[in-house]
């Protein structure tokens, strides 16, 4: 079994102090009314409230104030980024979202406006979806009927936005040899023809060079590491896209060993962000430049070998 996650007890001890005065202010109580309702002196509440105080309070008062602010205990310990209120008290560390990858699926960008101000991790199924060019977006998406491509762009262009927020930073890791099949035509991508390819490319190596360095996007080598698709939001959540659905984690315990995983991957990364544009291009066709070339069709010019 991997190693758990050590939470630090200092850590935790300021975790439980700032969620423990978020549940007295939302109570609309007084700290002496509150202390009151859980059976505490107001001088005992004082002391875990204190900047000094190291240490956390027996396991029934801390149940007490979980029923008094109908939030989970795991909550109020850090252990998990999500507050259930009422009946849903018992804390969930796994969600099953069914229904993932369709183009009206909004909640990715529902997650990604959740995790605003903090770091995203990205490894996508393909290609990163915010750099993606219509025509390949209009490719991918076909199959879902219509209506669903245009669906798909208008989130393409909203996550494209959001990346260019300067408050926003996202880190993308994917194995090299996606960018190589995608370059050659091969997998899911024989049927795109050659110039489609080429710009395609061309915009992923504006779109580095613009939006680094709060995107960066790593390049590991799919021989030595492997990794679903997954992202991780900030603190708040992490997500696993296994197909048809996400699994969501939002106990703080699988948060960080996602965050680890990944960690691992850009670590063993052999195309480092401010060279992943060069790397492209060293995949573009043969006989010049990529930009102002036109020609369509299929198999009609070579990419190179890398």
């Amino acid at each position: 079994m991997p190693d758990r996650p050590v939470l630090d007890r200092k850590e935790v001890v300021s975790q439980f102090r700032l969620r423990l005065l978020e549940v007295i202010e939302r109570s609309g109580l007084t700290r002496g009314g509150f202390a009151a309702q859980i059976g505490l002196d107001r001088s005992t509440l004082s002391q875990l409230l204190s900047l000094e105080n190291e240490r956390l309070p027996r396991a029934e008062t801390i149940m007490a104030i979980a029923r008094e602010g109908q939030v989970s205990s795991d909550w109020l310990l850090g252990l998990s980024q999500e507050v259930r209120l009422g009946a849903e008290m018992v804390q969930s560390t796994m969600e099953i979202e069914p229904g993932a990858g369709s183009p009206l699926d909004t909640r990715l960008q529902r997650w990604h406006a959740e995790a605003a101000g903090y770091k995203i991790r990205y490894v996508p199924a393909t290609l990163p979806d915010l750099l993606k060019t219509e025509e390949v977006v209009r490719y991918e998406y076909a199959a879902w009927g219509e209506g669903h491509p245009d669906s798909q762009l208008e989130q393409v262009e909203a996550r494209l936005l959001y990346s260019r927020r300067p408050e926003t930073e996202m880190e993308v890791a994917s194995p090299m040899h996606q960018l190589r099949e995608f370059a050659r035509g091969q997998g899911i991508y024989e049927g795109l023809g050659v110039a489609v390819r080429r710009r395609q490319m061309d915009r992923m190596v504006d779109l580095v060079d613009e939006l680094y360095p709060t995107f960066r996007w790593f390049l590991y080598d799919g021989l030595q590491r492997y990794s679903v698709p997954m992202n991780v939001f900030g603190p708040k959540r992490a997500t696993i896209y296994i197909g048809g659905m996400y699994f969501v984690f939002n106990s703080t315990e699988h948060i960080r060993v996602l965050a680890r995983h990944f960690d691992e991957l850009i670590r063993s990364a052999v195309v480092q962000p401010p060279e992943v544009g060069d790397f492209i291009r060293s995949l573009l066709p043969r006989g010049g430049g990529a930009k102002g070339r036109a020609a369509d069709g299929r198999g009609s010019e070579e990419m190179k070998p890398s």
